[in-house]
């Protein structure tokens, strides 16, 4: 452990795979941090789960989980439509909360759940860990610098190939439990987008979400939003590339500029010439995603020590807003003004 630094006792909330393949390896790896309970309604997994990443407490319930005396924070990592309520007893009973996207299911539930945090006085963060990405932080300071010039356009794609589809007993295939492709990836996808141009207020969409199986969730979808200061975003994502790996992009359109997410590329108008002005990564940050979840883990945990402060997520309340209206546009085949 790092001298000087006090250490926090994390308990996680779902065993699943975004638990396993990346909180509990990273937090193992993290100096001033502890992974001191987990919780699952599936025990025997949970218990082979705190086996494998000698973890002391296995819990079945979270109310079992919050009894345990030494934990200061909880992570939360179980299916989407369980989101707001494990937030809500993780805050009533006293805990910072980092929450896995979405925060909620719908504008009702995000709502509710901010307001829970403004009442307990406890610190509620979202893990959109595209945030903490070097590429994107660098990205970002060039935008609000005004380095490209005024943005006009966003867009932002993922399309995940077939082969990682997911299995059909798996919640992301009940719309009920928060399933669905846009669910999945799309609310990554608009959240990146958005937070790069910093939240400016949705004014209307269409979008248009494919049941190609009809298994009843959407398995590819495409938004077209119109925003506040003459700016326009797009959001391309599927479950159904019929390809060898996985497609990434994300593409910032600016009046004097240029600049792209996978690859990180930053072009601008210098002295009536277009050059690149791609900066270097920090050493160490050349695999952008593990970076991202470092870094975002331990920003969460220096809010729990009183190091920062963070305020609460409301744009995630638009972002919602924006995810229902997607819904309204897509069965109702029209333009949704908002």
């Amino acid at each position: 452990m790092t001298t000087g630094k006090s250490v926090v006792d994390v308990g996680i909330v779902g065993c699943g795979a975004i638990a396993q393949l990346v909180h509990l390896p990273v937090l193992a790896g993290m100096d001033g941090v502890d992974v001191a309970a987990v919780c699952d309604i599936n025990l025997p997994k949970a218990k082979l789960v705190a086996e494998r990443f000698q973890v002391p407490a296995v819990y079945s319930s979270v109310d079992e989980l919050f009894e345990h005396s030494a934990i200061g924070a909880v992570v939360v990592c179980t299916p989407n439509d369980l989101h707001a309520e494990h937030c809500e007893a993780a805050l009533r009973a006293g805990f910072d909360v980092l929450v896995e996207r979405p925060l909620g299911i719908n504008q009702e539930q995000v709502a509710h759940t901010l307001d829970v945090a403004r009442e307990t006085a406890h610190s509620l963060m979202v893990a959109n860990n595209h945030r903490f990405r070097p590429d994107a932080w660098a990205l970002r300071r060039f935008i609000s610098a005004g380095e490209l010039g005024e943005i006009f356009h966003i867009h932002s794609s993922w399309q995940r190939r077939r082969a990682r589809r997911p299995r059909v007993s798996e919640w992301r295939m009940s719309r009920v439990a928060g399933g669905g492709v846009l669910m999945d990836l799309g609310i990554t996808n608009l959240d990146a987008a958005l937070w790069l141009i910093d939240y400016p207020k949705p004014e209307r969409l269409t979008a248009y979400l494919l049941d190609r199986d009809q298994d009843e969730v959407d398995d590819s979808a495409v938004v077209l939003i119109r925003l506040d200061g003459n700016l326009t975003c797009s959001v391309e994502v599927s479950w159904d590339l019929a390809a060898i790996e996985d497609r990434h992009s994300l593409v910032a359109m600016g009046s004097h500029g240029y600049g792209s997410l996978s690859p990180f590329n930053v072009q601008k108008e210098t002295g009536g010439k277009i050059v690149d002005v791609t900066p270097r990564l920090a050493p160490g940050t050349e695999n952008v995603y593990r970076a991202s979840y470092q870094r975002e883990l331990d920003y969460f945990l220096a809010v729990v020590r009183g190091e920062r402060e963070e305020p609460l997520p409301e744009e995630q309340l638009t972002l919602m807003k924006i995810v229902d209206a997607c819904y309204r546009s897509s069965e109702e085949g029209r333009e949704i003004v908002l």
